[in-house]
């Protein structure tokens, strides 16, 4: 019987006695991310949550051997590469890495430059060496601000205060030749529609096309490792075969869980993120439950929701007014039952908090229902006019749903019949909301993507999503039948949703 392969990631970083960056940052991540990690140590630092009290350089012959040794017999379907303490070390990787082209195609390269707490960590006589040895043989780069502005520190006087800086200086960079720089935001979030993000730009110098990823800003002091573990994850990712762009937004959204659940109890100093925030589900697919479910749905089921001829509609501005009228009305009645529906899962809850989490739920809910009737409002239509609407045969198969599950399962049952809602508008506001091809001036619907857009709404999606993972560690354990289970429900209310929408474009 033929095994599968396995895909395999070879590590070239410093060690970390602490455990939350360098090579224990990578194997843990790679581990996590099921992909089979090796490893070459450059250094070894004797260092903490509070802090780095010495480095020990391992010689430049022996990092070469290692790396010898690993790719002559192992191979890796990609590397990543992390503290290279000085211009030998880095001449050396550079050079041996050339000797193994097959496994040297992806490079992902982690300056470690500066820290994330603005400590320099390469020698500057060692960037010259970086510059023209590594970077012509990196696929992807990965800087955080300060190390981009150390990069390209002989040509750029004037550092990097935006977005747009940073756009400017990931093509800079790009000239040194990364195929793709991902210039990490941490060190320049940004406001956006009301609440703080992270914005960080990928320059793809194959296409010349920069695009920006944002993520919500995590309030913590918690990020010991960041820098190790994206660039493992975008490594890991690629081994297992994803293209570039997947890579980096799988990983990208890995180091964004991994930092709103990092590990606080490490330590009295900057703690390190938490490596297996995805482990609970390696049973079904290696990520959260929430993304679990979605990634169980049907290959396009999701797209079809959120990016359906009614939402697309509403984005350009093209969408029949009786359409949104008709819309508007049946899912303010549709809302008064997921209210209900989100009071009985406060019922069902175990705790105070998941009880309080589910009555802010049905708080949303209500100012969700007096933003509808204010849209009413403005087209002429009064609450009584509203209240007056029969219930569509579509809006009473969708609730009914939800309230079955709600009755007849367990509270888990309920979460994942109203997630496709909660879960499907959030990303439909934010994809609407940050595309530049999306109506806005004189767009009669543009209040109505903001509404889901803005911070209110994305906070009510993060407490659901909080909910259901919370749950699910206690309801589901790791019994693959009972995840099937509530991947069906999830399943149907998907189905459901496209269906409300059709049923908007119809007007039946």
């Amino acid at each position: 019987m033929t095994s599968a392969k396995i895909p395999k990631a070879l590590t070239i970083a410093g060690s970390d006695s602490g455990g939350g960056a360098g090579i224990q940052a990578d194997i843990k991540t790679m581990a996590a991310l099921q992909v089979y990690s090796t490893s070459v140590l450059t250094s070894i630092t004797s260092q903490n949550t509070k802090g780095v009290d010495g480095i020990h350089e391992l010689p430049a012959e022996f990092v070469q051997q290692q790396i010898r040794s690993v790719l002559s017999d192992i191979g890796a379907d990609a590397i990543k590469t992390g503290m290279l303490s000085s211009a030998a070390i880095i001449s050396a990787v550079s050079a041996t890495l050339k000797e193994f082209p097959e496994s040297s195609r992806h490079v992902v390269v982690d300056p470690v430059m500066v820290s994330t707490s603005g400590s320099r960590l390469l020698p500057k006589e060692a960037v010259e060496a970086f510059i023209q040895d590594l970077l012509p043989i990196t696929y992807i780069l990965t800087p955080n601000v300060p190390e981009a502005e150390v990069l390209l520190s002989s040509t750029w006087k004037n550092g990097i205060h935006s977005v747009e800086d940073m756009h400017a200086a990931a093509r800079e960079i790009a000239k040194y030749g990364p195929t793709f720089v991902l210039l990490k935001g941490g060190h320049l979030p940004q406001t956006r529609n009301g609440s703080k993000c992270v914005v960080d730009v990928l320059y793809d110098s194959t296409t010349d096309q920069v695009t920006e990823l944002m993520n919500h800003f995590v309030d913590t002091l918690n990020t010991h490792g960041t820098g190790c573990t994206l660039s493992a994850a975008i490594a890991s990712e690629l081994a297992k075969g994803a293209d570039t762009h997947q890579a980096i937004k799988t990983a990208t959204t890995y180091i964004q869980d991994a930092i709103a659940t990092s590990m606080e109890s490490v330590g009295s100093g900057s703690g390190p993120v938490n490596h297996f925030h995805n482990l609970r589900w390696m049973p079904y697919t290696g990520k959260s439950f929430v993304h679990a479910m979605l990634d169980a749905l049907p290959e396009g089921l999701w797209n079809q929701f959120i990016d359906h001829p009614f939402v697309r509609g509403m984005a350009d501005g093209t969408l029949p007014r009786d359409s949104f009228i008709y819309y508007i009305k049946q899912d303010y009645l549709y809302l008064v039952n997921y209210a209900r529906s989100a009071a009985l899962a406060a019922y069902k809850s175990k705790t105070i908090d998941m009880c309080a989490a589910n009555a802010k739920i049905v708080l949303h809910i209500h100012h969700e229902m007096q933003l509808h009737l204010k849209y009413c409002e403005q087209w002429g239509i009064s609450k009584e006019e509203v209240l007056a609407t029969p219930e569509s045969v579509f809006n009473i198969a969708y609730t009914r749903f939800v309230l079955d599950k709600g009755a007849s399962g367990d509270q888990i049952d309920l979460q994942a019949a109203m997630a496709p809602c909660l879960l499907g508008y959030g990303d439909i506001g934010m994809k609407l909301f940050n595309d530049p091809a999306t109506k806005r001036e004189g767009n009669p619907y543009w209040k109505w993507i903001s509404n889901y857009a803005e911070d209110d709404y994305q906070t009510a999606v993060k407490v659901g999503k909080e909910l259901m993972e919370e749950l699910a560690i206690h309801s589901i354990s790791t019994s693959p039948t009972r995840f099937r289970e509530v991947c069906d429900i999830f399943e149907q209310g998907t189905r459901l949703e496209i269906q409300f929408w059709d049923m908007g474009l119809n007007m039946n």
